[in-house]
């Protein structure tokens, strides 16, 4: 995709900007107030729950009903699990590859103007695709990052609201700001008057009984004994694709051991996709212990967060699953490196960060799509087995003092959830 979004987002960007110009000249601004908003959220399922706040602002302007949502397939697990918005107007698209990718945005394209959106949103940062989605969609009103004399790369000028990306905030108060924005006057831009609060999700994980049971089930079998003890889950991110985010595998084996001798009861259990299922097997099979499994592959997404709300502690790195964990009771330990916590960090009350702000890091922003010449991961070899180490051991220990922990069956501690 970020091939694509170069070598052909560029010129269908300045192409449809000349278009764009000559319409909006012809048409003149809109002054009517937001109707039906479409809210383009292509990638990241982390990143989605982070927007939840955003989406539920868009729906307090205009209703459930009048808000849908453009996704990629693989990313409408999420969307589907959190219930923010009607199941028929979220949007799909596939990109697996360039004819059934171009098929599927005519069809998406087609959809947005049959439900007459008037108000397109693009939660991407600075991607050339979703900008060219949101003007094709036919809405009057387009909202999304402008770089004005910023670093980000060409993706033409289709928007009628043009945001400046503010680097100091948190991504759910940047896409709070984009939601607000479409209420506003487009001339007062970039100017904006309003102050974001930091949101934080209302959403809260809460499966069916049977489906606790199924968990439960799966558990016993791998571990071969009836009673589940407390434990831990690590996410090593074996086949992550972005490799400058992962902590090396030798340290999770590490910390592994040094948790299992620090605590006898403990079960530490691996997780992962399915492509992941070989490489994080063997990681767990580098301890050298019964009291350690893999469960990667194992699992669906769904089933997973069953597993997280079972569990005590998760340990993770900058990823999805440090974001679907805040939707469950477990306790979440994330290891930021190429990323900054201030824009991606959860701000569960249940979220524990590690991150060392090196000279080079953060290196993956949203005005490099992404991109980092990095060619050694000094950020993350920094987090020592130590520190991961000490910050597990005082979150368990503060976590099993408590008597009343949290539950499937309880709403988490100073936090308001509703129900899934």
């Amino acid at each position: 995709m970020r091939f694509l979004d170069r070598w052909v987002g560029v010129p269908m960007t300045a192409a449809l900007t000349g278009v764009r110009r000559l319409g909006d000249a012809m048409r003149g601004p809109d002054s009517e107030p937001p109707k039906r908003i479409l809210i383009i959220k292509l990638v990241e399922q982390g990143a989605t729950v982070i927007a939840e706040p955003a989406i539920k602002r868009a729906i307090e302007l205009v209703g459930r009903d009048n808000v849908f949502m453009a996704v990629f397939e693989e990313n409408r697990f999420i969307l589907d699990l959190l219930d923010v918005v009607p199941s028929d107007n979220i949007i799909t698209l596939r990109h697996n590859n360039l004819i059934v990718c171009a098929a599927d945005t005519l069809r998406a394209i087609r959809r947005f103007r049959q439900e007459k959106i008037d108000t397109a949103v693009d939660f991407e940062f600075f991607s050339r695709f979703s900008g060219a989605l949101t003007y094709l969609s036919g809405a009057r009103r387009r909202v999304g990052f402008h770089s004005y004399a910023g670093e980000a790369g060409y993706r033409g000028d289709l928007m009628t609201h043009r945001v400046p990306y503010n680097i100091t905030h948190h991504a759910s108060q940047l896409y709070s700001v984009l939601v607000e924005a479409a209420t506003m006057p487009a001339r007062i831009l970039p100017a904006i008057d309003f102050e974001p609060a930091v949101g934080r999700h209302v959403t809260r994980f809460d499966p069916h009984p049977d489906e606790v049971k199924t968990v439960e089930a799966m558990v016993r079998r791998v571990i071969g004994r009836q009673e589940i003890p407390p434990f831990v889950l690590f996410n090593a991110n074996a086949g992550d694709m972005l490799q400058h985010r992962r902590w090396a595998a030798e340290r999770y084996v590490e910390l592994a051991k040094r948790l299992l001798q620090r605590y006898p009861k403990l079960l530490i259990a691996f997780t992962g996709a399915p492509e992941e299922q070989l490489e994080t097997e063997d990681i767990a099979n580098a301890v050298g212990s019964a009291r350690c499994v893999s469960l990667a592959g194992q699992t669906t997404l769904r089933q997973l967060l069953v597993l997280y709300g079972l569990a005590d502690i998760l340990v993770t790195n900058d990823s999805g699953p440090a974001h679907f964990a805040s939707l469950t009771p477990v306790e979440v330990v994330t290891l930021f490196g190429p990323e900054t916590p201030v824009v991606f960090g959860s701000k569960s009350t249940r979220s524990h960060i590690v991150y060392h702000s090196l000279a080079c890091s953060p290196c993956v922003n949203a005005f490099n799509q992404r991109y980092t010449a990095c060619t050694r991961s000094y950020c993350m070899e920094h987090i020592s087995v130590d520190e991961v180490f000490d910050t597990v051991c005082r979150v368990f220990e503060n976590r099993r003092n408590i008597i009343d922990l949290p539950t499937f069956a309880q709403p988490h501690s100073g936090e308001e959830h509703r129900a899934l």
